[in-house]
C-alpha cells in the first residue's frame, strides 16, 4: 500500500512542478531560452543567468528601438512626402512594428518594451523584480538611442514627435490610463492563455495597440508608453508633460494586471487543479487492477 500511494504522490508532484516550469517559462522566457540553448548548459549557473539576463535586455533594447525609429520613421515620411502624419498611419506603423517585435524578440524577453507593462507584470508576480530595472533601463536606452537616430536621419525639428496632450492635462491623463488598461488586459490574457490563441497572440496585442492609438491620439498623442515618450522629449529637451506620460501608463498597467487578475485568477486555479485531477486519474489506470491480498502471505 505505501508503493501504491508513494508513486501517486511522486506522480502528482512531477505534474505540479512541470506545470509550474511551463508557467516560469509563459512568464518571461528565461527556461525556455535555456532549453534551447544547449551551449548554454556547459556554463557555470550564474554565468548562464548572466547570459540569458544580457540577452533578454539585449532584446528588449533592441524592440523598444525598433518601435521609436518606426515611428519616426512613418512621420517623417509623410511629412517629406508633402502630407501629413494621419492617425489611421500612426495606428497602423504601432501596430505593425508590434507584431513583428513580439514574433521576433517574444520567445527571448516576452517583448515588454514598455516600462509600464514590466511593473505591472511585476506587480503582479508575473516577472521578477530583480530584473525590473534592467528591462526598464533597456527600455529607455533603446527610445533615447532610436530618437537621436531618427533625428540623425530624417532631419526633422527636435520636437517633431514628442507627446503632448491636445486637449488638456486631465483628458490626456485619463485617456493614457484607460488605454494602457485595455492593453494591459489583453496581453496579459493572450500571454499566459496561449493555449486559447495561439499564434495568434501577436496579432491581437497589435490590435490592441492599433485601436488605443486610434481612441487617443487626437487627446494624449497616443503614447501609452513611457519609453515612447522619454526619447523624444530628451532629444527635444521639453520635460513639461513628460510626468503625464510616465504616471498614467504606469497606473493604466496596473489597473490592467490586477483586473486581468481578479477575472482570470479563479480560471487559473481551476485549471491548475484540473491538470493535477487528471495526472491522478492516469496514474491510478497506469498501476495494477488488483492488489495483492494480506492473506497471501
Amino acid at each position: 500500500m505505501d508503493g501504491l500511494f508513494g508513486k501517486l504522490s511522486r506522480k502528482i508532484s512531477e505534474t505540479r512542478s512541470s506545470s509550474s516550469a511551463s508557467e516560469g517559462d509563459r512568464e518571461n522566457g528565461a527556461e525556455s531560452l535555456e532549453q534551447r540553448e544547449p551551449a548554454a548548459s556547459l556554463l557555470p549557473p550564474q554565468d548562464r543567468r548572466h547570459l540569458i539576463l544580457l540577452r533578454m535586455v539585449l532584446a528588449e533594447m533592441i524592440g523598444t528601438f525598433i518601435l521609436v525609429f518606426s515611428v519616426w520613421g512613418v512621420g517623417a515620411c509623410s511629412i517629406l512626402g508633402k502630407g501629413q502624419l494621419g492617425l489611421m498611419e500612426y495606428a497602423s506603423t504601432g501596430c505593425t512594428a508590434l507584431i513583428l517585435i513580439a514574433i521576433v524578440i517574444g520567445p527571448i524577453s516576452g517583448a515588454h518594451i514598455n516600462p509600464s507593462i514590466t511593473v505591472a507584470f511585476a506587480a503582479i508576480g508575473r516577472f521578477p523584480w530583480q530584473k525590473v530595472p534592467y528591462y526598464v533601463s533597456a527600455q529607455m536606452l533603446g527610445s533615447l538611442s532610436a530618437s537621436y537616430v531618427g533625428k540623425l536621419v530624417y532631419n526633422m525639428p527636435p520636437d517633431f514627435l514628442a507627446t503632448r496632450p491636445m486637449n488638456g492635462r486631465i483628458s490626456a491623463f485619463w485617456a493614457e490610463l484607460f488605454a494602457t488598461m485595455f492593453i494591459m488586459l489583453i496581453g496579459s490574457a493572450v500571454s499566459f492563455n496561449a493555449e486559447a490563441i495561439g499564434q495568434l497572440a501577436s496579432f491581437a496585442i497589435g490590435a490592441a495597440i492599433a485601436l488605443a492609438i486610434l481612441i487617443t491620439g487626437p487627446v494624449s498623442g497616443g503614447s501609452m508608453n513611457p519609453a515612447r515618450s522619454f526619447g523624444p522629449a530628451v532629444v527635444a529637451w521639453k520635460f513639461d508633460d513628460l510626468w503625464l506620460y510616465f504616471v498614467a501608463p504606469t497606473a493604466g498597467a496596473l489597473a490592467g494586471a490586477f483586473l486581468y487578475k481578479l477575472i482570470y485568477f479563479p480560471l487559473c486555479q481551476h485549471r491548475s487543479s484540473t491538470s493535477v485531477s487528471n495526472a491522478s486519474e492516469q496514474t491510478m489506470a497506469s498501476l495494477p487492477s488488483h492488489l495483492p491480498s494480506n492473506n497471501s502471505s
